[in-house]
């Protein structure tokens, strides 16, 4: 592989990690206890980009 693929499988496996710890802390008591329904509203829709974005990524990887 080229040195921008590896980095591209690099941010991909990155990112899939950040996506499962925001994803348990969406599911957990401390989400559902928070208090600012905005917060709450911004987290989720953050973590849908972020799944977008992956899936981005692993198209990009298909391709190599």
């Amino acid at each position: 592989m080229e040195d921008y693929q590896i980095r591209v499988v690099e941010e991909r496996d990155e990112l899939h990690k950040k996506i499962c710890r925001l994803d348990m802390f969406i599911h957990s008591g401390v989400f559902a206890n928070l208090e600012n329904k905005v917060e709450q509203d911004n987290l989720i829709f953050q973590l849908d980009v972020m799944r977008l974005y992956c899936k981005i990524l692993e198209a990009r990887i298909s391709c190599f």
